[in-house]
């Protein structure tokens, strides 16, 4: 299974770009969408996360600001950012977590729980 993202750019602040991830290969069945960000020299974090049921967990770094959204069917993940400001300059990931998962738990926000990525798309807010 292969994910891509796509979406990526450069930004002034206050400006919105829409990410996309898409899953190419075998059907890959995943409760756990996420979305995670690095910036070099910093560990990978979470942003937004989004399970089947449509339950979704925001960092809250963007609360309020990024709209996370899935279609299950497609097995495609979705990322609106608004208000953007030069602290969201980062590599964004898409992953996706396959295998079984306890749906009574919430969905994890580790990276290392997560066991598709994608190859990144770069995010640039100029201020």
């Amino acid at each position: 299974v292969q994910l891509v993202e796509s979406g990526g750019g450069s930004v002034q602040a206050g400006g919105s770009l829409r990410l996309s991830c898409a899953a190419f290969g075998s059907t890959v069945s995943s409760y756990c969408m996420a979305w995670f960000r690095q910036v070099p020299g910093m560990e990978r974090e979470y942003i937004a996360i989004i399970d089947k049921t449509g339950n979704t967990n925001y960092a809250d770094s963007v609360k309020g600001r990024f709209t996370i959204s899935r279609d299950s069917a497609k097995n495609t993940l979705d990322l609106q950012m608004n208000s953007l400001n030069p602290d969201d300059t980062a590599m964004y990931y898409c992953a996706f977590r396959g295998g079984v998962w306890d749906t009574r738990r919430s969905c994890p926000v580790e990276d290392s729980k997560y066991n598709y990525w994608g190859q990144g798309t770069q995010v640039t807010v100029s201020s």
